[in-house]
């Protein structure tokens, strides 16, 4: 299916923002690292051998029903082969046999790590937090309904099935966006202003016409 195309007036005339509201750009919005060159095929050749690698994972789970522990199992067994087999043959071939680096990592790394998982947890909680206390009963509404479609989804389809989909979404989706950044935030703003306009009818039309009780001053 073509794409739509759109004149630069039509998106000159509509008061465009970015995806999320965000002002950097997404090279910098997933941390501008090693995960956000991944994520957008910054390294064509790493982005296609890690996205090969979980569709094999997905095969060999989904597919050909392999278990967990016996992957692991096979896997150290073929390593500990190979390691058998170079060490006792290097001599043969005035090889040297294998030797296996040093990992080292410090207690900073560890700490950098653990505060930045603890701040974005925090985070995420006062979001739930904020939206559970109905603040805002479009959004309260809005995510009541994601997590019962999400519920409802996860009944048909595997864990397993799940998880390679939002990894092959997380693989594709954002280097799409990327390539058609324009065309997607004109579509999204214009969306937005139509469902602000619903919105704002199905709260005169509806929802302030629910009944409700006096509010006590001592708790506004």
């Amino acid at each position: 299916m073509p794409l739509i195309a759109y004149s630069d007036d039509d998106m000159a005339s509509s008061s465009t923002t970015k995806l999320f509201g965000r002002e950097r750009s997404l090279h910098d919005v997933l941390g501008g690292g090693t995960v956000a060159n991944l994520v957008l095929w910054r390294n064509r050749n790493l982005s296609a051998a890690f996205l090969i690698g979980l569709t094999v994972m997905w095969f060999l789970f989904e597919i050909v029903e392999y278990h967990f522990l016996t992957l692991v199992c096979h896997i150290f067994i073929t390593v500990m082969l190979i390691v058998f087999i170079w060490s006792n043959g290097a001599p043969l071939f005035n090889r040297d046999p294998p030797t296996i680096p040093k990992i080292v990592l410090s207690e900073s790394a560890f700490q950098e790590v653990a505060a930045g998982f603890h701040k974005k947890l925090n985070r995420f909680i006062l979001i739930l937090y904020d939206i559970a206390c109905g603040k805002e009963l479009g959004l309260f509404i809005l995510v009541i309904a994601t997590l019962w479609i999400l519920s409802t989804i996860t009944a048909y389809f595997s864990t397993v099935n799940l998880v390679y989909f939002g990894f092959l979404c997380m693989m594709s989706l954002p280097a799409l966006y990327e390539h058609y950044e324009q065309e997607v935030d004109y579509l999204v703003s214009k969306s937005n202003q139509d469902m602000k306009k619903l919105y704002k009818k199905f709260d005169s039309e509806v929802l302030n016409k629910i009944p409700r009780g006096p509010v006590n001053k001592k708790f506004k």
